[in-house]
């Protein structure tokens, strides 16, 4: 009888011990195998018995693995980094373990599937639901149930459709091989720092040994060209190589960019994957067939067979922090994956944040600079526009030198980009007549008016509505009024303006998939499009030589509110847009709108003094202690029941321990109070650099006991403070 001890993908159970099949020795550690739980059936992977502690069973009492895929074990590099993000982050490791094995498909052998597409035939019965599902399938392809959220529709009625011959069925291999990019298709033609960085990132990968480096370039500078070179040499030594990216939006322009210099696409490895796709790509990923994957974050836990260079694109991205379940940075998370593999990890950036430069001002990471734009293309030129002193008339949101910018722009057949991150048409909506505010049911935020689409909409849970033509309070009819602009009112007014423009919105409501974001750089290329108007969605990533003008609505509206990291996100935004002009031959243009030029950000933007401002956020934070020469922990407390959430909170705040460099603030109602129904308190830990708060906070919260409908959650190194 052979003991194995597995960990099942249920983050409430801890390991368990089962014994192997009859006559089959002992799987090796790593091993995924079927267990059985109760009267259930659940997936596992073998671990070291010595790591990690279960519960004592006696041998007779042992159940039987019940089968044993027939998959490359997860290796021992990933089996250590799922150890250290779970101990790091306070996870189960069951919940880190699910990201890796995150295709159940993919475990069985080859097979084909059926997938349902539309077929152009329009059906004699055709409701509102059905004209919805079959507009927004269009040319998409999936199971009946990614069809059926792709259109915000019922199962029902994309089976409906299919009876009625709109929708066909089709049989999809699932194992096509993917085509190996040529790491000598089109080399680009270098520039000498651009050389020489790339120099030191292919040495890098030919040590085969741990290197972790920051990739600090100007926007347009060419740092994806020179880590595509490290990238090259990887896939001519056989190995994969993972790039991580912040956002899907960006994720088909860059597979556009990887097939000119490779000849084919990476992997792709994303939210907005069919059934299909993942289980293709998560099966050539564990084989080793998959040379390049391009991905989320989540791409970061994926069983890789030869690993041999990270990168991580846009490396400053907010959005690389995971704020629910597993709640992981995978900026810092892919240092360590790269530590763990012994391989090089890039992260690049324009903007490097602050934890990040300190790494490689103390010489933890190597920083490799690129101080100019690539080619001909020169940095654009940047101005304030004070608000105060030049204020756009009543009812407006531009000011009237930028409006003159946009009019010359226009009239020179070059594009402009305005930037305000903000969705929707207003932030807020109430009645002229009464005050009444429209706020969501579920959560402590006001519902955003979306006025394409007819509806508000809380951008926290995703609750609707459509706009009540009477005010729910007073009864009085056409009362309501916007207030504030969103990117769709700004449009708005640029339609007012300039009639004849060629005007779009960019934001995760019009550009929500990888072929969403494709089109839109089409019809940039093609010249489709005179003035984006756009939030955070557009500032990075994007490459258009015609785009000459970027002008900041609201430069001001990031600094609200005590975020530890406002006027450095704001920075770094606003950086960001600025570096979408004059990426060409042609000169670019920046105009910031902000009420306050002599803000140390808008001033510093201006002046382009980047060093001064990175010293003067970094000396801030280290008076304070703040990160990263300080730890942060967030303690967040919900519960449907007031009282509970309250009580629960208390008594963590209570028991709070009495540790030296560590203290305890709170417990407080968190700034979304409400969140999906829940009501939330916050308790924050602020401790010392040396202090091992994980410990701390695991052995203070491990004596506790709360109701079973509060749900208890730490965020160690938080970057949302709601």
């Amino acid at each position: 009888m052979h003991r194995v001890r597995v960990i099942l993908l249920n983050a409430a159970l801890g390991p368990l011990d089962y014994r192997a099949p009859k006559g089959m020795a002992a799987p090796p550690p790593g091993t995924i195998v079927l267990a059985p739980l109760g009267p259930r059936q659940m997936t596992g992977v073998v671990w070291e018995a010595d790591r990690l502690e279960a519960g004592e069973v006696d041998d007779k009492r042992l159940r039987p693995l019940l089968h044993v895929y027939d998959l490359p074990p997860i290796a021992e590099p990933l089996r250590r980094l799922i150890e250290w993000t779970a101990d790091y982050y306070l996870a189960p490791i069951a919940a880190v373990l699910r990201m890796t094995i995150a295709s159940a498909s993919a475990l069985d052998g080859a097979r084909t599937i059926t997938e349902y597409r539309a077929t152009g035939l329009i059906p004699d019965r055709l409701t509102l639901q059905r004209a919805q599902a079959l507009e927004r399938i269009a040319d998409r392809q999936g199971l009946v149930r990614e069809l059926a959220l792709a259109a915000d529709v019922s199962d029902g009625v994309i089976r409906g459709l299919v009876k009625a011959g709109a929708i066909e069925a089709v049989q999809v291999s699932v194992d096509d091989p993917f085509p190996d990019p040529d790491p000598d298709h089109a080399p680009p033609a270098l520039e000498p720092d651009q050389q020489a960085a790339a120099a030191r990132f292919v040495e890098a990968v030919r040590a085969h040994a741990f290197a972790p480096f920051l990739l600090d370039g100007v926007t347009g500078s060419g740092k994806t060209e020179v880590y595509f070179e490290a990238v090259a040499e990887a896939i001519r030594q056989g190995r994969q190589t993972l790039v991580l990216l912040p956002e899907i939006a960006l994720t088909e322009p860059f597979l556009k960019r990887f097939a000119a210099r490779f000849g084919c696409e990476p992997v792709a490895w994303h939210s907005g994957l069919r059934q299909s796709q993942r289980r293709r790509a998560w099966r050539a990923i564990a084989t080793g067939e998959a040379k390049v994957v391009v991905g989320a974050r989540s791409a970061l836990f994926l069983p890789y067979r030869a690993l041999g260079l990270i990168v991580v694109d846009e490396a400053h991205e907010v959005s690389f922090k995971q704020e629910d379940g597993v709640q992981y940075h995978a900026r810092d998370v892919a240092v360590m994956r790269a530590k763990m593999e012994q391989v090089p990890a890039i992260l690049a950036s324009a903007t490097p944040a602050i934890e990040t430069r300190h790494m490689a001002e103390i010489g933890v990471y190597k920083e490799v600079k690129l101080p100019g734009r690539y080619g001909a293309a020169e940095m654009p030129d940047i101005a304030a526009i004070d608000l105060l002193a030049d204020p756009p008339p009543r009812g407006r949101w531009l000011a009237p030198t930028l409006v003159r910018e946009m009019e010359a722009n226009l009239e020179r057949g070059e594009q402009t980009l305005l930037f305000l991150n903000r969705r929707g048409y207003a932030p807020l909506t109430l009645c002229r007549h009464c005050g009444h505010r429209f706020q969501c049911p579920n959560c402590t935020a006001w519902m955003v008016e979306h006025r394409l689409m007819s509806r508000l909409a809380c951008h926290h849970c995703g609750h609707v509505m459509p706009p009540p033509r009477a005010c729910p309070e007073c009864k009085e009819e056409d009362s309501l009024v916007a207030c504030g602009p969103g990117v769709e009112r700004i449009a708005d007014e640029v339609a007012a303006l300039f009639p004849e423009a060629r005007t779009t919105i960019v934001t995760s409501d019009t550009i929500w998939s990888p072929a969403k974001a494709a089109e839109f750089v089409g019809r940039m290329e093609a010249g489709a499009i005179d003035i984006v108007v756009g939030t955070q969605l557009v500032t990075k990533g994007y490459h258009f030589p015609n785009l000459t003008l970027v002008g900041v609505v609201d430069a001001d509206l990031g600094l609200a509110g005590g975020d530890l990291r406002a006027a450095e996100r704001s920075f770094q935004q606003i950086c960001q847009v600025s570096g979408r002009a004059g990426r060409g031959e042609k000169p670019g243009r920046v105009f910031v709108q902000t009420h306050d030029p002599a803000a140390p950000v808008i001033h510093a933007l201006v002046t382009g003094d980047v060093e001064g401002f990175y010293a003067a956020e970094t000396e801030a934070r280290r008076g304070a202690a703040m990160p990263p020469f300080g730890r942060l922990a967030g303690i967040i407390i919900s519960s449907e029941d007031l009282g509970e959430a309250t009580e629960t909170a208390r008594l963590i705040g209570r028991t709070a321990p009495r540790v030296d460099a560590m203290a305890v603030f709170g417990p407080a109602p968190a700034p979304l109070a409400m969140l999906r129904g829940r009501h939330r308190q916050r308790l924050l830990v602020h401790a010392a650099r040396s202090l091992d708060v994980q410990d701390v906070i695991r052995d203070w919260l491990g004596k506790l006991d709360w109701p079973r409908g509060v749900r208890v959650a730490v965020d160690v190194d938080p970057y949302s403070f709601l």
